[in-house]
């Protein structure tokens, strides 16, 4: 990476000339040693300091739009800058704050000068409804809502605002992927568009997957992905999981359920999937240090069908709230 080299003490000066040339590239983090720094720069220019060539360490979109936007907000309105940003295929949805809501087309439209693979920018909403999708507002960009978000080797195809999905639990679904190390048969409950089924079925010796998804635009991008990724082994169901998996007739060795908010409401539906053995991914929102509450609400299924688990992990897998984290527990019924 071309880098203008500059001694400690002359940094910050250079720094801000740099920024009102608009020369600083800002998708890589600068490097510094105990004399000099090092900055990243578009392309040389006359100057008495040195050009150098550095492996730099790539920024990610928030850390670029704040250090871009040092010269188009005031020093005030850049406290109010929400760290909270999703990328999903070509898109970004932004958390704005209400301090920022006059120049949330400003920051839109500068989310979109800094990354070149940002083709929308649309503001966040709340999630809400049986389907848990969220009203989106566009700010800047192509006037879409559709595209194709690619992790874990697999491609999905989604709306956005129509969908229920969550960039953030790719490592998640990673994690729950690499614990497959057999044929299995995998039940998934909520599956949405489709991410957990694609994933574990192209990535895992698994027998067979199964989605189930109440939401029909879900489903019908789920039926859409699996062509996509061509899976031979994956099978979606539109409807409740309270009334479809009961008609599969199945019991499956692994039942995935991310569906933080009310998932122990279909815990007995899980248990009557299950056989011994069956490792269930029960998925739940508890504040820190109250993660026995979750492990509580399965005990209590456990007994009222007579049926015994073990627990193997509980994991972490997000934050939804000061102190408050969507969390999973691994577990095994018998």
């Amino acid at each position: 990476m071309l880098c203008i080299k500059v001694p400690l003490k002359d940094a910050e000066q250079l720094k801000k000339e740099l920024i009102r040339r608009d020369l600083l590239d800002n998708n890589y983090a600068v490097k510094k040693d105990k004399e000099f720094i090092y900055f990243p720069v578009k392309k040389k220019f006359k100057t008495r300091y040195e050009f150098r060539r550095r492996l730099l360490k790539k920024k990610n979109i928030q850390t670029n739009l704040k250090s871009s936007l040092t010269t188009k907000l005031k020093e005030n309105d850049l406290k109010f800058l929400r760290k909270s940003m999703d990328t999903v295929g070509n898109i970004a949805i932004l958390e704005i704050s209400d301090e920022l809501v006059k120049k949330e087309k400003l920051i839109a439209r500068e989310v979109l000068r800094i990354n070149k693979n940002i083709k929308t920018v649309l503001r966040k909403g709340k999630h809400e409804g049986v389907f848990r999708i969220q009203k989106l507002k566009h700010l800047a960009g192509e006037k879409t809502k559709e595209t194709v978000y690619k992790e874990n080797n697999v491609l999905l195809k989604l709306d956005v605002e129509k969908v229920y999905f969550s960039p953030r639990l790719s490592s998640e679904r990673k994690r729950i992927m690499e614990m497959i190390k057999k044929p299995e048969d995998v039940l998934v409950m909520f599956s949405g568009c489709g991410p957990y089924v694609c994933v574990i079925a192209k990535n895992t010796p698994a027998k067979s997957v199964y989605g189930v998804e109440i939401n029909p635009v879900a489903h019908n991008y789920a039926i859409q992905n699996l062509l996509l990724n061509k899976l031979s082994n994956a099978f979606v169901f539109l409807g409740d999981v309270k009334t479809v998996v009961p008609k599969l007739k199945m019991r499956f060795d692994r039942i995935i359920m991310p569906l933080p908010k009310s998932a122990d409401d279909y815990l007995e539906i899980a248990f009557s999937a299950s056989k011994k053995g069956t490792i269930i991914h029960f998925y739940d929102f508890q504040q820190e240090g109250e993660f026995e509450k979750s492990t509580e609400k399965i005990r209590k299924i456990c007994e009222s069908k007579g049926r015994k688990f073990k627990i193997l992990n509980i994991v972490k897998c997000g934050q939804s709230a000061p102190r408050e984290f969507r969390i999973c527990v691994d577990f095994e019924v018998s």
